[in-house]
This record gives structure tokens, C-alpha cells and sequence, in this order.
């Protein structure tokens, strides 16, 4: 058992952390006891008589206690509890322990010498006083009404300070009267985020058109001069984690002006109105800080199209909410000196008064990096990592095709986490390999229990895959195939898919075949079918849908798209004989796909077996593995020849630029730093 070996450090307590809650719920609870039980304590019946009645109970011996108020010229006499049954013929439990009858006096010095002849007699012996005060009952009343209500407004006080934003929200409900306030962020000067565009890697053609954004607002007179006007707005469109957010962010950086950061969601609230009030209220602070940035991410939240058939007598938030942005960015008002940013994935849902000239100038679309702006990207992420020096960039950059920004920052992460994991001193090309494999698949589940039929009946599922890709003309070159299982898949088959901008309908075919090898090998050479394909058959009948709907691929409905981007339509944009064609185009297409996909097995049965087999023993097989049983791919011309020229070039042009370097290094001491040599560079100009 551990000791405590400090003797002037005692038992550590975990001791709540002092709330003003507390004192709030402390109050509440007392209000709550002094109020119901200060009535309990005066429940006791109370009754009225005539001074001969009360002159009746004295003498025979009723009077407990007597007590006369002067100012209000009555008394109060207390029963005894043994003559209670007497007074109010009832018991004590329907009276209360302390009963009066209450009594109307005209002279105190009659009831006087009443009393004192009732003590000389002695049918009275209890206390007689004096009550001065003109209605102890109103006042006590009026107190605890006083704090009861004080309470009601201390906690509508908590509340409204709460709906404010804690303590900043002023005095009592001002959170409430805040509602209708914006909740932009504002920075004073942009380098306060601390990011730049040397921070965003990749994007040229982004940065390019951001960077005159920052011209614009630094210089606007070089523009203006010549009878141009500053752009109003720039929609960033683009997929999720592509840099989005971070552009805008090096915008407000490089101009150094005011930004105002909030998003889409944040002008819509419970309350009708709040939203419309939220962005007025935004631009008038940016008119106050002008020239300056707004920046507005995930506009669609509230840019999305307005309905073209809305409810009747219905009220839209979000409506009103864009209406109030249409006419802040472009309407009446000039907003000269402030630029409006908006960020969104979902630019085909936004309005189409929203996206016109004049409110967004500018579409900047922030694609997927390719090759080169994904080698920039890793360059950002690997700098504190730990690297292997034999790591190669360029080779994670060709691994992660059609991978974001995010994706690419998540990866280096979990190679990171990898190495830490099996307590590597360095991140290696095998832990970003594993990462890469642990992103797309899932983590490997290596507790699996399988049966031998069942790793047999993956292996050969897994074979046909690989055997159909190998066979095809644009199929992509196959890297690894696993039967390993990770999250959902129970194996999987690994390719390096080209970065094409156009797909061919041959292309399309050949992939579509490829997906049904694994289903087509169970048939061929198991006998019978299982669930396993069933990722295959969706991205299959996805795929082929696409090219006959919308792609215009299909014999029977040619050069015919049928894509309808209304969001509020009720009704295909197509007849039910057109589906029926449709359906039947899939179907056929597909099963075409199929009795090739067997066809070729079938061709290549044996080499099917042995590349079966060996996933059983290895349970992970590489390209180099299935080429010494199939032979070199027939298709190499058209990608891997390709990759191998570009990998030749780019290894050639770094040997001649290193070999460059080397060469200047070794005659730069030997040349005259004279001005008049005109071979002699700057100093800091760097060199190629």
C-alpha cells in the first residue's frame, strides 16, 4: 500500500468547488420552509364572541390567557385544551393545540376590573397583556408575501442571466432582452488566430482568388481608380475538411482587419423574429467597424432554398432569416468596406437569390487535393511527428488518393498513434500504411473467430476480386488483398485508383465487373452464394443507376439525363414506363457484367486456386505476390506505366536540382560578391 511520505500534506479531499447556485437554492428552500410553516404554526381555530360570553367563560374557569390590543380594541383569550370540547364542541385535533376566541371591547379599564375581580374569585389565574402593535397578523403576512415573490424574481433573475450567457448578460433578464442580439465572434485584427496561407497547403487556385480579397481590403484604391468595384461576397463550395474554414481564417489573418466569425445555425432560435433581428444586428456592427470580414460558416443552415409552396398562414424562421440576409448583403443600404465569406458543402441546396452576382461575386470551389497538393498537405501535418528518415512523402501521397485535408491530418495522427502503440521510437512508412488501412477499413479484428469454411469461402471471394481487377483493362492496379477482418468488411481488396477526370463507360463497366468477381467466385466454386457481397451488389446497382439515369449510358435511353435538383418536387421527372426501362437497362447491364465476371474465373480457375490458397496460409497478399502466379497485368500502359514515368521524372528532376544546389555551393566562394556581376543573387533569394 502507497504511503503518504509528506508529513505536512494531509488526505487529499475532492471538495466541490464553490457555486452561486448554491446560495440561490439555499434561499429557495428557506423561502419554501418559513412559508409553510409559519401557517402551521397559527392553524389553530379562531372565533368570535360577545364581550357577556367572554365575561361567562371567565367565570367558569375557560381563560388560559388573555391579551388585550389597545389600538385595536379587542382582546384575544386562549382556551384551556380541557375546555376546549366546552367553547367549540369540537376536539383538539379539528381546534389545534391552541385555540382563541377573539373579543370587541369598548373600555380597557372595564376589562381591567373584570380580570381582577376573576382573580379575587378565582375563576381566573392565568397570564393577562398588553398587544400594542395594530395587526401583528397583516404584517407577518405582508413579510412572507414580500420574500415569497423576492424568491420568484431571483430565480426568473438565474434564469434569464442563464438564457443570457452566465454572468456577462447584465443585469437580470437583459439575456432576454439579448435574444435578438448577434453571437458573432469578433476579432480585432485577424494575425489574433494566428493563421496565414503559408498555414494552408495546397489550393493554388484557391489562395489566388482569396489572396486579391485581401488586396481588395488593403488597397482598395488601386481598384477603384480604374472604375472597378469591391467584390460584396465569396462562396467557398467544396467537400467536408478540404480547408474551408481554414482559407477564411487566413484571409482575416493576411488583411489584419476586423472579422466577425459565426455560424449558420447561430441566427436560428425557438423565437420568431430572432434570426432576421441577429443579422441586422451583425452588419450593423460591421458597418461600425468597416472595412472588415463577415464570415458566415455553413450558410446553408439558413441559405437553403425557399419553398415554393409555403403553408398557409405559416410563419418560416429560416425564411424570414434569409430574407433579412438577401437585403443586408444587396439592398437598399450600401454596405461599403465590408466583405461576407460563407462557407458551405451543400451548394446546390442554397438559394438562387443568394448565389447571384452582387451578394456572393465569387463561387471559389475548394476541391479535393491531387498528387502534388497532397505531398504540400502531408509537409504540414509531418512536422511534429517523429519520422523514419527513409520515410518517403511522395509515396503516402500516391497511397491516399481522393483523401481531404482532414483525412490526410487524421492519418498522420494515427500513424502516430500506431507507433506509440508497439513503442516505436519514430513514425515509419509502415505505421502510415497501417493508418491508412485502419482509416478506409476500420481497426483489424484480430479476435475474430472463423471457422475454416469461412476463412475459405472470404479467401475465395477475395481471390475473384483480385483475379477480375488483374484481367481488366481500367480496373485499378490492386495493391494488397486481406482477409484479415476489420469493422464491418471480413476481408477486402486493396487498389490504387487513378486520379481520372472523366470516367469512360468502358472504365465504369470494368469496375462493375470487378465488384461482382467475389460473388461470382462463390457461385463458381463454392456452390452457393452468402451475404458477403452485399457492400459489392450496393455500390454495383448505385453505379449502374448512375450511368443509365443520369449518365445517359444505357442502349435503350440514350444521351438522357434524368437528375432533377428541385428541392420541393412531388413527382419523378420521368413516367413509370421510363422506370420500367430503367429497372430492366440495370438488370440487364449487371447481368451482363456477371457472366463476363464468370467467364474470365473461369479462364483463370487455376491461377484463382493457388491465389485462394495463399490468402488462407498468409491471410494478406500483395501485387507482387499475385504477379508471379497470374504474370505481368496485360494493362499496364495505361496506369502503372504511367505512375513509373512520373516516378522516373520526379526522381530525375530532384537529382539534377540537389546536383544544382550542390554545384552552386561549391563555386559561390570562388565568384566576386560584386554588384556588377550579374550572376551574383540577392542575399535571401533562393536558389533552384
Amino acid at each position: 500500500m502507497e504511503q503518504n511520505n509528506n508529513p505536512n500534506k494531509g488526505p487529499q479531499m475532492n471538495m466541490p468547488r464553490f457555486n452561486m447556485n448554491w446560495i440561490y437554492g439555499l434561499v429557495i428552500i428557506a423561502l419554501m420552509i418559513s412559508y409553510f410553516t409559519m401557517g402551521k404554526e397559527e392553524s389553530s381555530m379562531k372565533t368570535k364572541t360577545t364581550y357577556s360570553d367572554f365575561k361567562t367563560m371567565v367565570e367558569k374557569g375557560y381563560a388560559n390567557e388573555i391579551v388585550v390590543n389597545k389600538n385595536s380594541s379587542s382582546l384575544q383569550m386562549y382556551v384551556k385544551p380541557e375546555h376546549i370540547r366546552d367553547v367549540f364542541h369540537q376536539g383538539v385535533q379539528q381546534t389545534g393545540k391552541n385555540p382563541s376566541v377573539s373579543v370587541d371591547i369598548g373600555s380597557v379599564d372595564q376589562v381591567e376590573q373584570f380580570i381582577e375581580k376573576a382573580r379575587n374569585e378565582g375563576h381566573f389565574a392565568g397570564k393577562f397583556s398588553y398587544d400594542n402593535s395594530k395587526d401583528n397578523e397583516f404584517f407577518s403576512s405582508l413579510l412572507m408575501n414580500i420574500l415569497f415573490f423576492g424568491g420568484i424574481i431571483m430565480v426568473w433573475m438565474f434564469i434569464m442571466r442563464r438564457m443570457g450567457g452566465g454572468a456577462g448578460a447584465g443585469f437580470g433578464g437583459a439575456g432576454l432582452f439579448n435574444v435578438g442580439k448577434s453571437k458573432a465572434q469578433m476579432y480585432e485584427k485577424g494575425g489574433e488566430l494566428g493563421i496565414t496561407f503559408k498555414d494552408v497547403a495546397g489550393q493554388a487556385g484557391a489562395k489566388q482568388e482569396m489572396q486579391e480579397i485581401v488586396d481588395f481590403l488593403k488597397n482598395p484604391q488601386k481598384y477603384t481608380d480604374l472604375g472597378g468595384k469591391i467584390p460584396k461576397g465569396a462562396l467557398l463550395v467544396g467537400p467536408p475538411g478540404t480547408g474551408k474554414t481554414l482559407l477564411a481564417k487566413a484571409v482575416a489573418g493576411e488583411a489584419g482587419v476586423p472579422f466577425f466569425s459565426m455560424s449558420g445555425s447561430d441566427f436560428v432560435e425557438m423565437f420568431v423574429g430572432v434570426g432576421a433581428s441577429r443579422v441586422r444586428d451583425l452588419f450593423e456592427k460591421a458597418k461600425s467597424k468597416a472595412p472588415c470580414i463577415i464570415f458566415i460558416d455553413e450558410i446553408d443552415a439558413v441559405g437553403r432554398a425557399r419553398s415554393k409552396n409555403p403553408a398557409m398562414g405559416g410563419n418560416d424562421e429560416r425564411e424570414n432569416t434569409l430574407n433579412a440576409l438577401l437585403t443586408e448583403m444587396d439592398g437598399f443600404g450600401t454596405n461599403s468596406g465590408i466583405i461576407t465569406l460563407a462557407a458551405t458543402n451543400r451548394a446546390d441546396m442554397l438559394d438562387s437569390a443568394l448565389m447571384r452576382a452582387g451578394r456572393f461575386d465569387r463561387q471559389i470551389h475548394v476541391d479535393l487535393p491531387d498528387l502534388n497538393e497532397r505531398r504540400e498537405v502531408f509537409n504540414v501535418h509531418l512536422k511534429p511527428l517523429k519520422l523514419d528518415e527513409n520515410l518517403d512523402v511522395d509515396f503516402l501521397a500516391r497511397q491516399t488518393p481522393g483523401f481531404s485535408g482532414a483525412d490526410i491530418a487524421n492519418v498522420c495522427n494515427e500513424a502516430a498513434l500506431i507507433a506509440a502503440r508497439f513503442n516505436r521510437e519514430k513514425v515509419g512508412k509502415q505505421d502510415f500504411l497501417d493508418a491508412v488501412d485502419r482509416i478506409i477499413g476500420g481497426l483489424e479484428k484480430k479476435t475474430k473467430v472463423m471457422t475454416e469454411a469461412e476463412k475459405r469461402s472470404i479467401a475465395i471471394h477475395e481471390a475473384g476480386h483480385a483475379t477480375i481487377s488483374w484481367f481488366t483493362e481500367f480496373a485499378n492496379p490492386l495493391v494488397k488483398v486481406s482477409i484479415v477482418p476489420r469493422g464491418r468488411a471480413l476481408g477486402a481488396a486493396w487498389y490504387l485508383p487513378e486520379e481520372r477526370v472523366l470516367q469512360t463507360k468502358e472504365a465504369m463497366l470494368d469496375e462493375m465487373c470487378s465488384l461482382l468477381g467475389g460473388r461470382a467466385a462463390e457461385e463458381l466454386f463454392i456452390g452457393h452464394i452468402s451475404t458477403g457481397a452485399m457492400n459489392d451488389l450496393e455500390r454495383t446497382t448505385q453505379q449502374a443507376y448512375a450511368m443509365v439515369a443520369y449518365a445517359g449510358m444505357s442502349d435503350k435511353l440514350p444521351n438522357v439525363n434524368y437528375y432533377n435538383n428541385q428541392e420541393y418536387a412531388f413527382q419523378k421527372p420521368y413516367s413509370e414506363t421510363t422506370a420500367r426501362i430503367m429497372d430492366e437497362e440495370v438488370q440487364r447491364m449487371i447481368g451482363e457484367q456477371y457472366a463476363r465476371a464468370k467467364d474470365i474465373l473461369t479462364e483463370h480457375k487455376d491461377g484463382h486456386a493457388q491465389l485462394a490458397q495463399l490468402l488462407v496460409e498468409r491471410e494478406v497478399i500483395f501485387a507482387d505476390d499475385v504477379e508471379k502466379i497470374f504474370g505481368k497485368r496485360p494493362w499496364t500502359s495505361r496506369a502503372e506505366e504511367l505512375l513509373e514515368a512520373q516516378q522516373r521524372a520526379e526522381a530525375e528532376a530532384m537529382a539534377e536540382r540537389r546536383a544544382k544546389e550542390l554545384g552552386l555551393l561549391a563555386e559561390s566562394p570562388e565568384k566576386p560578391e560584386s554588384p556588377d556581376n550579374p550572376e551574383s543573387p540577392e542575399p535571401g533569394t533562393p536558389q533552384d
